[in-house]
């Protein structure tokens, strides 16, 4: 992954530190390849969500052919990924299909094109000898590979080309910062976007099911009480916890919490049985006085909450940007 570019377009920000979605961009690119035998950046050493080898330009800052160069030093792998640091919609579904057509193309590498089918160089599977080989061949010609531009090695190289408007997007300046934050807040992206901040941020590498956790969440506002919602579900989470870990205790008990809300519905919405002095009880709970209670604190007879309470499961859309 090259990440020690001058920015210019930024200001000369640290781009790959710039936060989209409350996570570095660097992080959002590794964890599109956490499950990379070796990852190596080619930056400054900086804190990251997961260990990475670090490597360095001679001299840092000498363009993407130096930094190609000094990355693939570290690796002894045939096929690898290259990266730039500015990829704020790359995901490990597109990895994975850049490597499995690398592998079936016969092709020296794969690249993604931009929405106006431009290629993407830096977003590409390639074959590490054919790699090194036109390196080495462009150092014998040049004297050194620092300053000469990345078209230099591609235009030697054998490419099959795949169309990815959305995670092709980089983020050159201020505006495409200001898109890309402004897209994951859009109403199919946020709540997926969240969780896997979320997961950066404490540490966590677990795959469960989103939308039984939603499911609970919403049975348990709708049958108990709307605070009992984020309450039951971190209960869970301390129970699948202390059972070990892992998707299958998260499943067991949000199974568990979701059959304990519904016999709790089920008994807040049943016939109440005569009372000890003969009378019929009110349905429904009841203030001392005897005054019926609001309805807003606690849902009944299986009506939903409010669209507002609980956030819809996440689909991606396909576009790169909010408007």
């Amino acid at each position: 992954m090259l990440a020690g570019g001058a920015a210019r377009r930024l200001g000369g920000t640290d781009k790959p530190g710039v936060r989209v979605g409350g996570r570095p961009l660097l992080d959002r690119v590794l964890a599109a390849c956490a499950t990379a035998r070796t990852t190596v950046v080619v930056a400054a050493p900086r804190p990251t969500a997961r260990p990475v080898t670090w490597a360095r330009e001679d001299p840092p800052g000498g363009g993407p052919l130096a930094a190609l160069d000094a990355g693939l030093r570290h690796t002894t792998a045939e096929h690898l990924v290259v990266l730039s640091a500015d990829l704020p919609f790359l995901r490990e579904p597109t990895v994975g299909r850049l490597l499995s057509a690398l592998r079936t193309s016969g092709s020296d590498g794969v690249l993604l094109t931009d929405p106006g089918g431009r290629d993407q160089p830096l977003v590409a599977a390639y074959r590490a000898p054919r790699l090194r080989a036109e390196l080495a061949l462009l150092t014998g010609r040049h004297g050194t590979l620092t300053g000469l531009p990345l078209r230099r090695l591609t235009a030697e190289l054998n490419l099959t080309r795949i169309s990815d408007p959305v995670a092709s997007f980089d983020c050159d300046t201020w505006d495409d910062i200001a898109t890309a934050r402004a897209r994951i807040r859009e109403h199919g992206h946020v709540l997926d976007e969240w969780i896997s901040a979320v997961k950066d941020e404490l540490g966590i590498d677990l795959d469960v099911d989103t939308r039984g956790l939603l499911d609970l969440a919403r049975d348990a506002a709708h049958g108990v009480a709307r605070p009992a919602a984020p309450l039951t579900t971190f209960l869970v989470g301390y129970a699948a916890a202390q059972a070990g870990g892992g998707p299958e205790a998260v499943a067991e008990a949000a199974r568990k919490a979701a059959a304990l809300a519904t016999r709790w519905a089920r008994e807040s919405t049943s016939e109440a049985g005569p009372s000890a002095d003969g009378a019929q009880q009110p349905q429904g709970d009841t203030a001392t006085d005897g005054a019926q209670q609001p309805q807003g604190d606690t849902a009944r007879g299986g009506s939903r909450p409010p669209q507002g309470d609980v956030a819809p499961d996440a689909t991606p859309d396909t576009r790169p940007d909010a408007g």
